[in-house]
C-alpha cells in the first residue's frame, strides 16, 4: 500500500539500488508509474505492505517498507528484486553494480566510479575525504535520511582509498 515516504516510521526497512546512468525526465515518469503501481499492490502473505517507492537524483531506486505490523517476506522482497531487474532490462541500466561508487561534486553533479577508478581519483585529489559519497548499504528510513549521503571520512568507502 502505497504511502508518503514521511508517513513511515524511522525503523521501516530500505533498500537502495543505484543505476549506472542517470535517466531522462521522460524515463523518469514511467518509472515513478511502474514503481507506484508495484508499491500500491506489493504484499507479504496476502498483508498489503506499507511502503513508499521512488526515483531520487535521477538515478536511484529506493524501497521503504514498515515492518512494524508484519515483516516483508522473503518472496515478497523477492518481487521488489524482481521488479529492479525488470527496470533494468527495459531501460538498459545496471542496479546490481554493488562495485560501482557513486559521489556527489559540490555543483550536486553525481559521478559514477568503479573501485579502482575511485582510488585512483582520490590518489589524484579529485576524490577528498569530505567528497560526498551515497551508501546504498543503508537499512532503515533514519539511515537513509541521516546517512545515505555522507562525505567519504565517514563511510565504508575509505577502506578503497
Amino acid at each position: 500500500m502505497l504511502r508518503e515516504l514521511l508517513a513511515l516510521p524511522n525503523s521501516s526497512r530500505v533498500w537502495v539500488y543505484q543505476s549506472n546512468r542517470e535517466f531522462t525526465y521522460d524515463e523518469m515518469d514511467d518509472i515513478r508509474k511502474i514503481i507506484y503501481n508495484f508499491v500500491e499492490s506489493w504484499d507479504s502473505h496476502g498483508m498489503p505492505v506499507q511502503a513508499y517507492g521512488n526515483i531520487f537524483h535521477r538515478r536511484f531506486l529506493v524501497f521503504v517498507a514498515d515492518e512494524t505490523g508484519h515483516g516483508v517476506s522473503g518472496c515478497s522482497t523477492d518481487k521488489s528484486v524482481n521488479l529492479v531487474k525488470h527496470l533494468g532490462q527495459k531501460f538498459g541500466a545496471d542496479f546490481f553494480d554493488r562495485w560501482q561508487f557513486l559521489i556527489m561534486k559540490e555543483d550536486k553533479e553525481i559521478l559514477g566510479f568503479s573501485k579502482d577508478e575511485f582510488a585512483e581519483k582520490f590518489k589524484e585529489g579529485d576524490i577528498t575525504s569530505e567528497t560526498l559519497v551515497f551508501d546504498p548499504l543503508v537499512k532503515t528510513k533514519g539511515e537513509f535520511l541521516e546517512k545515505w549521503i555522507i562525505p567519504l571520512e565517514e563511510s565504508w568507502h575509505k577502506q578503497f582509498v
